[in-house]
């Protein structure tokens, strides 16, 4: 598996990667047009010093996560899809895509990641959590944090602070 920035050049795949998991597999009400990140991801992710990672096996994309940079010093986590196949600890997609995001949030200077998420995706909720993420109430996101529409779960992470 490989595990590299993407832009725009890989729109067509990730858009079938994620409309498919959150059409197809979760029913969450939600289409391209709700997300017109998705059809610009230089400019939404990378112009504010976010980024977008793809993973890959044998050349196909099968997860995604982003990083919208909000302010100085958080960061919202977005996109964080692996397909159906290839979830769980066999391979570790997931884990390993939170870790890289994790490690390019602290080499970029933030000190706080925040998602958004829908309860339905319990075993994201459950991901998140063992990950160190707390649930928090949506009135203490920051008031810049980008909210999605379908959002009704919210989550923080304090980075490490030892840089």
């Amino acid at each position: 598996m490989e595990i590299k920035l993407i832009q725009n050049e890989y729109e067509k795949e990730i858009v079938d990667l994620i409309l498919n998991i959150q059409q197809k597999e979760f029913n969450v009400p939600i289409t391209l047009e709700d997300q017109p990140d998705l059809l610009n991801i230089k400019d939404f992710y990378f112009e504010s010093g976010g980024c977008f990672l793809g993973a890959f096996i044998d050349g196909k994309l099968v997860g995604t996560i982003a990083l919208v940079k909000f302010s100085a010093e958080a960061g919202a986590i977005r996109k964080m899809f692996v397909r159906k196949e290839f979830r769980g600890k066999e391979y570790s997609i997931a884990q390993q895509l939170l870790e890289q995001l994790i490690q390019y949030s602290e080499e970029n200077g933030l000190k706080n990641l925040y998602l958004g998420t829908v309860t339905i995706l319990q075993a994201a909720l459950r991901f998140y959590e063992r990950n160190n993420f707390i649930t928090i109430p949506k009135e203490t996101l920051p008031d810049d944090f980008p909210i999605m529409r379908p959002d009704n779960v919210f989550c923080h992470l304090q980075l490490n602070q030892t840089k």
